[in-house]
């Protein structure tokens, strides 16, 4: 027998400096509001959901920083939208700037159950950017500076009818990000991401912005027989695009729902996830065919070097 969840990836559209918490949580309320109106078990928020993407400005003034994290979860703004889902009996994930009382600094996600209940909590590993302001950049992408390397792995937490694991943004394009959750059995990943369109250091490849965020979803998802749900924040923020296409992929790899505007949209599908059961059983399976001595470089060097 399968085992459907259907699950609601809710894109946001961009979110203005000048927007407050309280302001995106109602934003995240109406898609809430439309989850519960199409029988959605689980909805899937962005990345650094509650407000606008701040790596995109150097900042000395720590007050000023700070102001931008969250000190607690659920915090005094987030509370309805915990309350809200737990009357409609709805999980979700939300990305958000986690500040830890020692002073830490996280771009985090949570999963919460339909219960409310906070069951895992994930740190974004792979930081992009830089952490030196580069004046010559239009926008700074300064996540190596406000944030550490999450310092969690990849969980694997079994809720909600199923093996659910997270990430954020840029783990999306590295494929140990789903590895380590595929031997883990995971059945379905959720991520957000917010993903500017122009990359300044390459120009070159904003062309391909939308087919490198779609292939690296959709590789991970076809190799490690996983669902996958990408969730943009994206539009015009702050004068910076940022790509929408968020989507849900399925464990073959085909694109089964996504988004279709650069707004707040919901997306929404029905998952099964038995669906990855054959491949993990046969092109997948991992205990037959993987040869983990053999794979000794990937964790004992970061960087490539040229054969002497």
């Amino acid at each position: 027998m399968s085992r459907i969840i259907t699950v609601g990836a809710a894109q946001l559209g961009p979110i203005q400096r000048a927007h407050g918490r309280a302001d995106v949580v109602r934003r995240m309320l109406v898609l809430l509001d439309q989850a519960a109106g199409n029988g959605v078990d689980l909805v899937v928020f962005p990345e650094l959901a509650l407000t606008t993407f701040f790596p995109r400005w150097y900042m000395e003034d720590e007050a000023e920083l700070d102001g931008f994290f969250e000190r607690e979860m659920p915090s005094r703004e987030t509370a309805p939208l915990f309350e809200a889902a737990k009357a409609r009996g709805i999980g979700f994930y939300l990305g958000y700037a986690e500040l830890t009382p020692e002073g830490r600094r996280f771009n985090t996600s949570i999963l919460v159950d339909k219960a409310g209940t906070i069951v895992g909590k994930y740190r974004k590993i792979h930081l992009p950017g830089h952490d030196q302001h580069e004046p010559w950049r239009a926008f700074q992408h300064l996540e190596k500076r406000y944030f550490e390397v999450g310092d969690l792995g990849w969980p694997v937490w079994r809720t909600m009818g199923g093996q659910l694991g997270m990430a954020i943004c840029n783990d999306r394009r590295w494929p140990e990000t789903y590895r380590v959750m595929g031997l883990q059995d995971v059945e379905l990943v959720l991520i957000g991401y917010n993903t500017p369109r122009h990359n300044p250091p390459a120009p070159d490849h904003d062309r391909l912005s939308e087919f490198h965020n779609q292939l690296s979803m959709q590789a991970g998802a076809y190799a490690n027989a996983t669902w996958v749900v990408g969730t943009a924040k994206c539009g015009v923020e702050e004068g910076c695009e940022m790509i929408g296409n968020s989507s849900i992929i399925a464990p073959t790899g085909e694109v089964v729902g996504q988004a279709t505007t650069q707004d707040d949209e919901l997306v929404v599908a029905r998952v099964d996830l038995d669906l990855g059961r054959s491949y993990k059983a046969t092109t997948f399976n991992f205990a037959r065919h993987r040869q983990p001595d053999q794979y000794r470089l990937i964790v004992e060097r970061a960087g490539a070097r040229a054969p002497d």
